[in-house]
């Protein structure tokens, strides 16, 4: 007669095979996916396939689902999403977050790498200028996925100098730290363009006839060359607007940050498609919002520039 141990072992064996199963029965089935490990009844499956039009496949099933999906969104609705919740409302809870933490890794990109980049482009072969260089390039070296947890582990947990998570409602400081994260990468870009743009007008055939007449070196950089030198930042910040609410899936995820990007991963992870495409949607309307928006700013630093 077998012993308890033996049986619990055996449970446990087949446990583990049912749900190794489950598993590999869910990878491309939307359906299993969103039930994980539990059984999916033929009346469950049945009803998800027919509301979210899963039996309609072939070329014909995907334009079907392509343009019913296109009416649904030029009427306002998002859908619902496989667990039953309305796209529209997820967003509605999650944007406030996103943009919070966009606008903060957008501001610490404009104060600290636009000033450091004018500056560095003013004191050209400066010490200044070259360790600016080689910390953007470090930056630059170093992917959000490394940099997001090292941040996390030295300044949230082993300093204690920031909140290590955000949780469901964060407040502007619990935001900071994965804000200053997710802008490093623009400031790093910023600074560089900046240093660029702002070395090059200085060398500019104005700048010599502005030094002729006397004008002192203050007015000059102000006036004349930072006007000039932010057209291309302004182009660059503008798109990167876009790309931070889109590109803050690892950022989020890290910090336990409930915003847009938390939400597309989860919707990924999940094999939630209605999710994902309601959200990438969204998204694509945001970037060419930013984009349009630095068109119209063009005309504001530039005059020269006239639309038809």
């Amino acid at each position: 007669m077998p012993s308890s141990t033996t049986f619990i072992r055996s449970s446990h064996s087949s446990y583990s095979s049912s749900a190794r199963a489950a598993r590999v029965a869910g990878q491309g089935d939307p359906i299993q996916a969103l039930a994980g490990e539990r059984p999916v009844t033929p009346a469950q499956r049945a009803y998800l396939t027919e509301k979210y039009h899963l039996d309609a496949t072939g070329v014909g099933g995907f334009f079907y689902r392509y343009f019913d999906y296109v009416k649904n969104l030029l009427q306002g609705n998002l859908g619902e999403s496989l667990t039953g919740r309305n796209i529209g409302d997820i967003l509605q809870q999650a944007w406030p977050v996103t943009v919070r933490l966009a606008l903060i890794a957008l501001a610490v990109a404009i104060i600290f790498g636009v000033t450091a980049g004018v500056l560095a482009g003013i004191r050209r072969a400066s010490i200044f200028d070259n360790s600016t260089l080689v910390l953007t390039l470090l930056v630059l070296g170093i992917p959000t996925i490394v940099l997001a947890p090292l941040a996390q582990y030295f300044l949230g947990v082993k300093w204690q100098l920031f909140p290590p998570t955000a949780g469901s409602d964060p407040s502007f400081y619990a935001l900071l730290l994965p804000g200053i994260v997710l802008g490093s990468l623009s400031l790093a870009t910023a600074l560089r363009l900046t240093r660029a743009s702002v070395a090059e007008n200085l060398r500019a055939d104005y700048v010599r006839t502005a030094r002729s007449k006397g004008l002192v070196k203050r007015r000059i950089v102000v006036v004349h060359v930072l006007r000039n030198s932010l057209i291309p930042v302004v182009t660059f910040l503008g798109v990167e607007l876009g790309n931070l609410m889109s590109g803050a899936i690892i950022t989020e995820g890290v910090f336990n940050i409930p915003g847009v990007g938390f939400n597309l991963f989860r919707g990924i992870r999940t094999e939630d498609g209605p999710l994902v495409v309601g959200i990438v949607s969204v998204l694509v309307v945001v970037y060419l919002v930013s984009n349009l928006v630095v068109d119209v700013l063009y005309a504001v630093l530039d005059p020269r520039i006239r639309y038809e």
